[in-house]
């Protein structure tokens, strides 16, 4: 018996890196999971899609759907709560993992994109969860997660540490990520009432997934203590959708010190505990 056995969830931007691992994790705890993204086959650059996530899950005894979505169209993703329903029945957990990351200084910084990180990052959370709240709230129960990210915190200054690493151009993703928290915790107080968590949890530093290594690879090469294994970000987005929503909700928390507070070691994706002197990758 898993803590997710008989509910269903979904989880955005899942083709590869943090949601397929979530996703992963979810379903290995019993969860009939949803996946959605815009890469259904194989990327032209970059490894992993939804077929290979849904493929991977159903090897380790898992059920999942593939829902073939562009998160940053409005009309798009206003279809995939009934894609969902349709085929899996009303979501218990939703994971807003999708998101764009673009790394500008702000006059440098084109307004095409600045629309879509804010639509990819800030309003398709906010649409998917209005969608998935009247299901929720007819249950009585339910589970938002956010993924958010430490870039959401303001710079430490003066003086400004400058640079050409990320996070010395990170002002409007961290903007973005900032008004999810924001959206998070004002949402967790609205819906208390109605036994609904919602949460958000960034990694404490970079996960090395296929989207980073393309953004970020020769900082996470030179500073691999900045670098956090994804099965951290998975066992705490378990636990968020899992947790009482009496007293689990509102919370903006970094992955690994949550799982400190709980005295939570992460597990592999499938489940299966750990070695103690095995790496997590």
């Amino acid at each position: 018996m898993g803590d997710l056995d008989g509910r269903v969830a979904l989880v955005t931007g899942a083709s590869r890196g943090i949601g397929a691992a979530i996703a992963r994790r979810l379903a290995a705890e019993g969860a009939a999971v949803a996946v959605t993204a815009r890469t259904v086959d194989e990327h032209p650059r970059l490894p992993g899609s939804l077929r290979e996530t849904v493929a991977t899950i159903e090897a380790d005894g898992g059920r999942a759907v593939a829902i073939a979505a562009d998160l940053a169209d409005g009309d798009d993703r206003a279809r995939i709560v009934g894609d969902v329903e349709a085929q899996l029945g009303p979501v218990d957990v939703l994971v807003n993992n999708a998101a764009a990351a673009f790394y500008l200084p702000i006059d440098a910084f084109p307004l095409k994109r600045r629309r879509i990180l804010f639509e990819l990052n800030f309003h398709a959370p906010v649409d998917l969860a209005v969608a998935v709240l009247p299901a929720m709230r007819a249950r009585g129960a339910g589970w938002i997660v956010n993924i958010s990210s430490v870039t959401s915190r303001h710079p430490q200054g003066p003086p400004y540490r400058r640079g050409s690493e990320p996070t010395a151009t990170a002002t409007i993703y961290g903007a973005s990520k900032a008004a999810l928290e924001r959206f998070t915790t004002g949402l967790a107080a609205e819906v208390h009432d109605a036994g609904i968590a919602v949460n958000a949890v960034s990694p404490v530093a970079a996960v090395r997934t296929p989207g980073a290594d393309a953004l970020v690879a020769g900082i996470m090469d030179a500073r691999p203590d900045l670098v956090e294994p994804v099965e951290l970000m998975a066992e705490a987005a378990l636990v968020l959708a899992t947790c009482d929503p009496a007293t689990c909700t509102g919370r903006v928390v970094l992955s690994r010190p949550f799982l400190e507070e709980l005295g939570r070691a992460a597990r592999n994706l499938d489940g299966s505990p750990r070695h103690p002197d095995a790496p997590l990758a």
